[in-house]
């Protein structure tokens, strides 16, 4: 079952089990940030990608430098730990990640959650490739990811317990759209994909094409 086979089939038991209104209210929040356009204003393949050192899950520094120097990058920007369409994206590229590896690639996770979220994303899906710390996501800033929450689509959010401003430590209703990058070892963007729509997430598979032309171009 490919990635968005499985987002459609949760997003289908959700609709059925969701409190009422809650649905609607997402739905709506979502296709007002679709026609905000911000995701058409993000960085884009052939952009440079914004530099970046973060800490990781178990606090170490991670940079894109040191990540570029041992071959292409390619990031995923998630919501968090709480939400489940994150989880089964991150399961899904846990599976395909021996196949970015043999292309000689290495892969990171970024969200605004703290290490000890990242932590539990890792153990709950089974992780084994790091998780970044976007503190504030002022890095989600710079990619123009970062977007504020409607004021309408907040009582939503904190009736499933999900409470941003304590979960970020921001004191802020912002997350990341999802999206996903590779990034070229010279520091430019090859292949972009950001999704206001978070209920939709490209294959992992559908990196497999821009990583070995990168393989065959510096080959």
């Amino acid at each position: 079952m490919s990635l968005q086979d499985q987002l459609d089939a949760f997003k289908a038991r959700f609709k059925t089990q969701a409190p009422a209104g809650a649905f609607e209210a997402f739905a709506r929040s979502t296709q007002e940030l679709i026609d905000s356009g911000q995701a058409d204003r993000a960085i884009a393949a052939g952009d440079a990608a914004p530099d970046f050192t973060l800490t990781d899950q178990d606090g170490e520094t991670v940079s894109l430098k040191s990540l570029l120097a041992n071959g292409p990058v390619v990031v995923s920007f998630y919501r968090g730990v709480w939400c489940p369409y994150c989880n089964i994206e991150l399961k899904a590229l846990e599976a395909a990640l021996g196949e970015i590896k043999a292309r000689g690639a290495s892969l990171v996770a970024i969200s605004m959650q703290g290490a000890s979220d990242s932590r539990k994303s890792q153990r709950d899906n089974k992780l084994s490739f790091p998780i970044l710390t976007d503190q504030n996501g002022e890095l989600a800033e710079k990619f123009g990811i970062r977007w504020s929450l409607q004021d309408y689509v907040i009582p939503i959010h904190a009736g499933f317990g999900v409470e941003l401003p304590r979960i970020h430590g921001d004191g802020q209703w912002n997350l990341p759209m999802p999206a996903r990058y590779v990034i070229d070892t010279d520091g430019s963007v090859a292949y972009a994909e950001v999704n206001p729509d978070y209920t939709h997430r490209p294959d992992p598979s559908d990196l497999f094409p821009v990583l070995d032309k990168l393989t065959q171009e510096a080959a």
